[in-house]
């Protein structure tokens, strides 16, 4: 399908023209590329705010440099400016965990590094208050979201305080930002509707009142805000102040577990806590979107194309998800280094079957469509139609992760509403296969509870994947081999990862398919010594695994995993937790994933000595390693006979 430049929103002076329109509502400030996708929050936010009657316009990576003219040439917006950094924290964009840049910004036409300065948030902030400081500045998007209370910032390496001090913005609306910034513009455009004051910036009496910073709501869920004189009630949950956070590392992690715990709940507390001389105040979220609200929010006039503006330019992270779709919100994994449900929270808001086959039809219609749809999955694939049977206990539960240390009783872990989604887009014409590329959590596929027919469902939903919807590789993260190590990542024993593999390996016998099992893991993760890094290695290996998908552990603002690494104490339990630190430590971990690769091999033997543990160097390099016990396990767990194994290694090769 052709669009016109009108079926954006707009980006330019010369767009505003196209529609007429002389004057704006809502300004938004991109630190991406704009693509006109549900999967990239300021177009979201700003279809949202269309959808209601307000006139929104995207200023996508502004130059922050010389005059700031791409700050200046839409003028001045009559509610506010909102500020969407991008999808992804700017500095987890920019650097590795080793604090080195990215080889490209995906959020960037072409990848290219120099379209974004460092900070967004507060850069952009800090430039529109200086031209603009009696126009509110609204921040949005995760890197915001997530830095709304005192935090640790791993790449200037000390705890900082909620953004809203360090940018001079107004007001965060975190998390899924639609509801929240929807009541904010109503709330403001009810303030000044029909108004007149020649008070206001000089204005003329025929000129539209603009909203000052002072007429800002602070009764609005899921924001935050700086007060002077905010009185705490007895309902609300007064944190350490930032002062004290900074004197003391105990009382940081005493924090985070209140901050997490009411990020998830469905009835939360007003968190409180003092930064000097004010107060930061951050309302209770939003209950979890209705299937209706999420509907509209996806359902909403995309044209799921990046602006003309980049045409023969490509930006990774769209050519990524260009063919795929997202069918829900939310993730009740609770994994320790995840933000998912720091962001959208722990519980699933789904899409209708129907709002999903329309936009399946939509990707079909894409002329570059072959047929093959990269992934209809979520934050967590299988995690579709999920909710606790008993409503009333899911509304007084404070647990993080409804899966761990295990699957609660109350969860509804039936598959049966998913696979109804995967029969019907594969029953669409134009639909040759339709791949989940999102993570699966096998241990839902795995656990038998007293629901026969939820466990049935499992079973085939376990069947369908590896038989229909895997591209030749599953991807799946166990994380880790060391269950100590999974314990505090909140991830399931690595017993349940060989059980799923002897399922998946069964299968593929069955069906005659050759398909492989890519597994993720992270190394120097809170509480992973070097040694249980060189065990892993002895045991992937003895699973035949050539690891590709590894990661070194990035501590990210407002996950317990960060807070454990910086504070060396469990939030939860405040027992202390060992965590590599040092590059020359994290190095010494990552490099057990490469065990294969000839030049490595010099360094791990040392390493292996110098822990103590030289008993695991013939396990990993001498052709008899398969006699130890270890590796008899191993073999036992994966049921592979001998020629199944010289047939995957060729595979491999």
């Amino acid at each position: 399908m052709e669009y016109r430049l009108t079926d954006f929103l707009p980006t330019t002076k010369k767009e505003l023209e196209l529609r007429g329109w002389d004057d704006l509502d809502v300004i938004l400030f991109s630190g991406d590329a704009y693509v006109d996708h549900p999967s990239f929050g300021a177009a979201v936010i700003g279809r949202t705010l269309e959808a209601a009657g307000y006139r929104v316009a995207i200023v996508p990576q502004p130059d922050w440099h010389g005059d700031f003219r791409d700050f200046k040439k839409l003028g001045r917006p009559r509610l506010f400016f909102g500020i969407s950094p991008g999808c992804m924290d700017s500095m987890v964009n920019k650097y590795t965990a080793n604090r080195r840049l990215r080889s490209e910004d995906a959020y960037s036409p072409d990848g290219r590094h120099d379209m974004r300065p460092e900070y967004p948030t507060i850069v952009y902030t800090k430039i529109l208050k200086q031209l603009y400081p009696d126009v509110p500045v609204i921040l949005g998007g995760i890197e915001a979201s997530l830095r709304r209370l005192t935090h640790y910032d791993y790449w200037q390496d000390q705890l900082r305080p909620c953004i809203l001090c360090d940018s001079g913005a107004d007001m965060i609306t975190y998390g899924m930002g639609e509801k929240p910034t929807l009541e904010l513009a109503r709330r403001l455009s009810e303030q000044f509707e029909h108004r007149t004051d020649t008070d206001f910036y000089g204005l003329s009496e025929s000129e539209p009142v603009r909203v000052s910073p002072m007429q800002i709501p602070h009764d609005i869920p899921q924001t935050v805000y700086l007060s002077a004189d905010v009185q705490p009630t007895p309902d609300d949950i007064v944190l350490h102040s930032h002062e004290e956070c900074l004197r003391n590392k105990r009382a940081q992690a005493e924090n985070f577990r209140h901050i997490e715990e009411q990020s998830n709940m469905i009835h939360a507390q007003r968190l409180i806590q003092r930064v000097s001389n004010v107060m930061v105040v951050v309302n209770p979220p939003y209950p979890p979107m209705t299937t209706e609200e999420l509907d509209a929010s996806f359902d909403l006039p995309y044209t799921r194309q990046p602006h003309p503006k980049y045409k023969g330019k490509h930006i990774p992270a769209y050519d990524m998800i260009k063919h795929s779709v997202n069918i829900h919100r939310g993730c009740f994994g609770g994994c320790a280094f995840c933000t998912i449900s720091a962001h959208q929270g722990k519980f699933i808001a789904c899409r209708s079957k129907e709002s999903i086959l329309k936009e399946v039809k939509q990707v079909i219609e894409m002329p570059d469509f072959k047929g093959y749809l990269s992934d209809l999955g979520g934050p967590s694939a299988n995690m579709y139609g999920m909710h606790g049977r008993n409503h009333n206990a899911c509304e007084k539960c404070k647990r993080p992760s409804c899966i761990h240390p295990q699957i609660c009783p109350n969860l509804n872990t039936d598959h049966s509403k998913l696979l109804d989604i995967y029969h019907a887009v594969d029953a669409l014409p134009g639909i040759k296969r339709s791949f989940i590329g999102s993570g699966v959590r096998y241990d839902l596929l795995l656990y038998k509870g007293k629901d026969e027919a939820a466990n049935r469902s499992a079973e085939e939903y376990t069947r369908e994947l590896i038989t229909r919807h895997v591209s030749g590789r599953l991807k799946v993260a166990p994380e880790h081999t060391s269950d100590r190590v999974l314990h505090l990542m909140r991830k399931p024993s690595f017993q349940q990862f060989y059980a799923f593999k002897r399922i998946f390996d069964r299968i593929n016998r069955e069906e005659n398919l050759h398909q492989q099992i890519i597994p993720y893991f992270i190394s120097s993760h809170p509480g992973c010594h070097e040694e249980d890094m060189a065990e892993l290695a002895v045991i992937t290996k003895g699973l035949d695994f050539h690891l590709e998908q590894v990661q070194d552990f990035t501590p990210t603002p407002m996950t317990i995993a960060t807070e454990t690494w910086y504070t060396g104490y469990d939030p939860y339990t405040l027992e202390p937790v060992f965590s590599a630190k040092s590059q020359k430590e994290k190095l010494a971990q990552r490099q057990y994933f490469f065990w294969y690769k000839p030049e490595e091999r010099r360094n791990i033997e040392q390493s292996l000595r110098r822990i103590g543990r030289p008993d695991l160097i013939p396990r990993l390099y001498t052709s008899t390693s398969h006699s130890t016990n270890e590796n008899h396990r191993t073999k036992s767990h994966t049921e592979e006979s001998s020629k199944e194994k010289r047939g995957r290694n060729r595979r491999h090769k």
